[in-house]
């Protein structure tokens, strides 16, 4: 048995390309048995494209607050944080959702002067983020005394590309050193729009989502709408383990780190991991594992409760320690570890 009606409608729907298409007028359908809806006798005057879509690129200097500023956007903890320099080493998309928008977030390494082979890797993911935004955010520290990167700030006045520059840790200067930085940057980038934020207090950052979405072009969806990263289960793995690697011993030891997760299962409700710890020396295996097994430990139990909280399951964690002499030197270990 089949009705008719005519009725006004509002009628939103997904497509491959279009991502809301919506339509404001009355319209003759036909009701089946199985509330399947069939349109006739209707024209499309009113096609309204809803959603936006791009990259957006976090870029700065070492230590400025890029991935704590990921993690404050994205609602949950995607990169890992620590006061030392250098703990981003891979770009990470943290991809956020809305019915009508899509921003996919790329937190970088921070801009360096390379020393040896990671460091230039790292850097390659900082001049790859470069070239495919749709908008900037340059982050900038602002008890940071030391000389701007000219290197960002030359890339940044080329690209036709919005930059928002966020002078972040605002809370530690005054109304005045204030002023004076947003008078010295505008004039080193004239076409970026600056806004004093604090990330770690999420000061300010509540203005950056609308600002973004307003700069952002009409696009369908780069990914699917439940994806919020493109990073492996594994790699935050390996970066839980790092940051408390970081957080737990000084000197050159966190940055002669790597971390490789070999198993990941997961049975009756428990996740089981085995990872190793890779060190440059045999002198730095002694200190990672500690006396009587005790620092190893340590970061075992530390890593495994963050772990059990992002993937709100139950973690069984395994930790070993090896030797693989130079590997941050090596082109061949830095292309196993992922530094392509």
């Amino acid at each position: 048995m089949v009705s008719q009606a005519i009725i006004p409608l509002y009628i939103s729907f997904s497509h491959a390309v279009f991502q809301s298409i919506t339509l404001f007028f009355p319209l003759k359908i036909k009701i089946n048995r199985k509330d399947q809806f069939c349109f006739s006798n209707f024209a499309v005057r009113n096609i309204i494209f809803m959603h936006k879509a791009g990259f957006v690129n976090i870029v700065g200097k070492p230590n400025a607050g890029k991935s704590t500023l990921l993690n404050q956007l994205m609602g949950e903890k995607l990169a890992i944080v620590t006061q030392k320099a250098q703990t981003t080493r891979h770009r990470i998309f943290g991809i956020y959702n809305e019915d009508d928008l899509q921003i996919v977030f790329s937190d970088t390494p921070g801009v360096l002067d390379p020393k040896y082979g990671l460091q230039e890797k790292m850097m390659d993911f900082v001049k790859d983020s470069l070239q495919d935004a749709d908008v900037f955010l340059f982050i900038v520290d602002v008890t940071d005394k030391a000389e701007p990167s000219e290197f960002l700030i030359d890339k940044l006045n080329k690209i036709p590309v919005p930059v928002l520059l966020l002078l972040n840790k605002v809370d530690q200067t005054d109304q005045a050193g204030l002023e004076k930085l947003v008078e010295d940057w505008h004039n080193r980038i004239p076409k970026a729009e600056i806004l004093p934020i604090s990330a770690l207090n999420a000061f300010n950052t509540e203005v950056i989502l609308p600002k973004i979405k307003s700069l952002l072009p009409e696009n369908p969806p780069y990914y699917d709408k439940d994806q919020y990263t493109d990073k492996p289960e594994r790699f935050f793995v390996n970066e839980a383990i790092r940051e408390k690697i970081l957080l737990n011993y000084d000197k050159e030891i966190p940055y002669s780190v790597e971390v490789v997760t070999e198993q990941f299962k997961e049975k009756e409700g428990i996740i089981f991991i085995d990872s190793i710890i890779y060190v440059e020396r045999d002198t730095q295996k002694g200190i990672i594992i500690g006396h009587k097994g005790e620092a190893i430990k340590k970061v075992g139990t530390e890593a495994r409760l963050d772990l059990e909280k992002f993937f709100t399951k139950k973690i069984h964690l395994n930790l070993f320690v090896k030797v693989k002499k130079d590997w941050r030197k090596n082109d061949r270990d830095l292309k196993n570890f992922g530094y392509r």
